[in-house]
């Protein structure tokens, strides 16, 4: 299973929000669209870089007007945002996440953000396919 095969089961396209948007801004974003993360890109093509609900708690923990702030003053910058292809294997993409503990990761495909998946989306695909692989060894059983 790859990055693809998830991606066909979610909403098309990605959330993006521009840098200069306020964190006021992003907060409606996330609670309208019940999301925990979204791609910073003033084109919607090329990644700036991504903000999560953590990093709003994390700058909230240290400054109370973090609210007043922009996204870009919150966002982790593109140069430290680990993405994926749809090409790539679901397993490796835990590995990633796991190793760099992050719960969001954007999906690239020749230069440009076509998606993201989150380690719910991940975890889900994992489960189903092991249900049923579990569901085919207990056919297979019955059957003999």
């Amino acid at each position: 299973m790859n990055v693809s095969d998830i991606l066909r089961g979610k909403a098309a396209g990605v959330h993006t929000i521009d840098a200069a948007s306020g964190v006021r801004d992003l907060l409606a974003r996330l609670a309208e669209h019940n999301i925990g993360a979204v791609v910073v890109s003033s084109d919607g093509v090329a990644i700036e870089g991504i903000v999560s609900e953590r990093d709003v708690v994390r700058h909230l923990h240290h400054d109370g007007t973090v609210v007043n702030n922009t996204v870009g003053a919150i966002m982790t910058p593109a140069a430290e945002v680990a993405s994926c292809s749809p090409d790539d294997d679901l397993d490796a993409v835990l590995a990633v996440m796991t190793q760099r503990r992050i719960r969001h990761l954007p999906v690239v495909a020749d230069g440009a953000v076509v998606g993201i998946v989150s380690i719910g989306d991940l975890v889900k695909a994992k489960i189903d396919q092991l249900q049923f692989e579990r569901d085919q060894l207990d056919a297979y059983v019955m059957q003999g």
